[in-house]
């Protein structure tokens, strides 16, 4: 007998051997027919996987969220495989997994892809579907797949498969006269596949990821379950190019990059309004909190990042100079070691515990060329990083006490819908398994103590502990992951930092790493996509704009506009000799959010006209009205 507990705690008994297919036909003919795959004890497999022994299963529908997408996505990618095949034989194929909203398969091919492939091999991939092929998986000897493979002309893949231990199997899936290398799992048939798929752009991609071998083709799609989700992304990535902040940048003159700095920001005035507006909005709640905010060297001896173990993680992003008198020393990447230095100076009490020390602290990381993306991927950028020094007792406390000051600035910019991921340990790491197993237990206690509901994201900690990360909505559905925690027990061991108990001993402090917003900079490129540069108020880089409908009112704008910068907005005058129809469409494509239209009349009445950013009329206030009006919409979120 074979007894199948399923997730509702009921138990079938089958008298023998059975597979996914045949327990959910058991349940329901429906059921049956929405099957895909199954988990076995929490691992997925084929719908046709046999169950011999005792086990838990789940039948997996596309009910079944990001685990069912994944496995549709991973299937379009083989299916587009076998249609690039047939329309193109000549084609080797390589890698093509699933990605986050997609799928990529990579081509080895000595003409070039055009557009109109892409229609090609997207209406053949629609007939693939439609023959229902069944999908079936295959072990094989591994020298037995080589010779196959390698008798098809796919070196490729032979490569892959040869650089698998002798003595394991290989997996490959067939459908129809297509088979390809797989772990798997697959979709039960090309059918199940559906129609909501297209085929989206095309890439350049070097074999294995090295610039030294072979340049491969790269073909992006993405599928959903239902035409209704594809055209719903669709519209979503047309919303993202028009809100894309490089573009948005460069209409609103808030920055620009250049090949003489690459991956560092050029901020033009109003771009560096918004961005002081956004610090300084930071360091007062900082200061509400209790944070003593601090300033460290840019330059350090390479010797203090090799004792707090960065070296070995990141030297090969690191910026790194030989002085005249032979020095090594390191722009630095992080804060972390730096404000360990401060914590040092001096001798420290249980009764200084809990510090927060914060810095707006100016990184510089070697990222890629091919990774840098206008100013949300960049090489030179600000990190609003704190460190909080606690005992251990004091670790759930601060967390809550982050949660709840992260939680209401990230109301204040606007975003409501917040996830959070836990990361676990990752394979390369500093400290014991007694430590990492103390760090993440004492992270997720503190965790469940602030209230929040957490997704495992496994082996994605830093390398001293374990962290949560915070993912921010957008307008449009996009999630950015921003602000952080981790618990590390690792670096005040490394680099001696030590405090006085109450009895007198000496112990190491718990070290929390925690930011909000993650790095100003790529902060603000999500504000400029999430508002499609239309701030609110006490954003907005040009608060105010005070235009005139003919030259004798100039002297009254210049009084209307001083007295506004007076109160402390963000005020410009438009004086020129234009119709006013054009200027406020002009600074309506600005994004400026309130224009003030000023004449002879309201010269003579002390009044203005008040136009909003979107809205087709006016309102005439009395100039002291429409500043106090101003002035309360403007301020900052307390």
């Amino acid at each position: 007998m074979v007894a199948i507990t399923l997730p509702d705690g009921s138990v079938r008994e089958f008298p023998g051997p059975v597979t996914g297919l045949d327990v959910a036909k058991s349940i329901g003919a429906g059921l049956a027919k929405a099957a895909l795959a199954i988990r076995i004890d929490g691992v997925m497999k084929d719908l046709t996987s046999t169950l011999t022994t005792d086990c838990k299963l789940a039948i997996v529908t596309a009910k079944d969220g990001a685990d069912a997408l994944e496995l549709l996505r991973h299937d379009a990618a083989h299916v587009m495989a076998e249609a690039v095949k047939e329309l193109y034989p000549e084609t080797q194929v390589t890698i093509g997994p699933s990605i986050d909203n997609g799928f990529y398969y990579d081509f080895a091919r000595p003409t070039p892809f055009g557009p109109e492939d892409l229609e090609k091999i997207e209406a053949r991939m629609r007939e693939i579907v439609d023959r229902d092929e069944a999908i079936t998986r295959e072990e094989w000897n591994r020298d037995d797949a080589v010779a196959f493979f390698e008798g098809l002309g796919e070196k490729y893949k032979a490569e892959i498969i040869a650089s698998i231990p002798a003595d394991q199997p290989i997996g490959l899936y067939r459908q129809g006269d297509f088979i390809d290398l797989c772990r798997g799992p697959h979709l039960p048939s090309t059918a199940k596949l559906g129609k909501a798929f297209k085929l989206m752009k095309l890439a350049g991609a070097y074999w294995r990821g090295d610039s030294r071998n072979e340049m491969l083709q790269r073909i992006y799609g993405t599928a959903w379950f239902d035409k209704k989700d594809l055209d719903s992304y669709l519209h979503m990535l047309e919303e993202a190019e028009k809100r894309d902040h490089r573009r948005l940048g460069r209409e609103m003159n808030l920055f620009h990059l250049q090949e003489e700095a690459v991956g560092a920001v050029f901020w033009h005035q109003k771009g560096w309004a918004l961005y002081r507006t956004v610090e300084s909005y930071m360091r007062n709640r900082l200061e509400a909190e209790n944070y003593q905010e601090v300033k460290t060297p840019q330059l350090v001896d390479f010797s203090l990042w090799e004792a707090s173990g960065h070296a070995d993680k990141f030297s090969e992003s690191m910026f790194t100079i030989k002085t005249q008198d032979e020095r090594h020393l390191a722009v630095k990447p992080m804060n972390c070691p730096c404000h360990v230095q401060i914590f040092r100076q001096g001798i420290k009490s249980y009764r200084d515990l809990p510090l927060r020390m914060a810095e707006f602290g100016s990184c510089h990381r070697y990222e890629p060329s091919g990774a840098l993306h206008g100013i949300m991927r960049v090489r030179a950028f600000t990190q609003d990083d704190a460190h909080i020094f606690c005992t251990e007792d004091q670790i759930t406390s601060e967390t809550i006490a982050f949660c709840q000051l992260l939680k209401t600035v990230y109301q204040d910019f606007g975003f409501t819908d917040v996830r959070v991921k836990f990361s676990d340990r990752p394979a390369k790491r500093a400290g014991s398994d007694e430590t990492w197993d103390k760090a993440e237990s004492a992270l997720l206690a503190a965790a469940n103590a602030a209230g929040l509901d957490t997704t495992l994201n496994p082996g994605e900690g830093a390398f001293y502990g374990p962290k949560l990360e915070f993912v921010l909505r957008d307008a449009i559905g996009r999630d950015w992951q921003c602000g952080t925690l981790q618990v590390d027990f690792v670096l005040p061991e490394r680099l001696d930092a030590s405090y006085t108990a109450e009895d007198g001993s000496r112990r190491r402090p718990v070290m929390l790493h925690r930011a909000v917003l993650g790095s100003f900079e790529r902060f603000i490129g999500i504000l400029i996509e999430n508002f499609a540069g239309r701030f609110p108020l006490w954003l907005a880089p040009i608060q105010v704009v005070v235009a005139t409908i003919v030259s004798d009112a100039d002297d009254y704008a210049q009084s209307v506009a001083a007295k506004l910068r007076r109160a402390g907005l963000r005020v410009e005058t438009d004086l020129r000799n234009e119709k006013i129809n054009k200027k406020v469409a002009e600074h309506s494509s600005a994004k400026v959010p309130v224009l003030l239209v000023v004449g002879r009349r309201e010269a003579e009445e002390g009044t203005v006209a008040v136009r909003r950013l979107g809205s087709q009329g006016q309102e005439f206030l009395a100039l002291d009205q429409a500043l106090a009006t101003l002035v309360n919409e403007a301020a900052p979120p307390a």
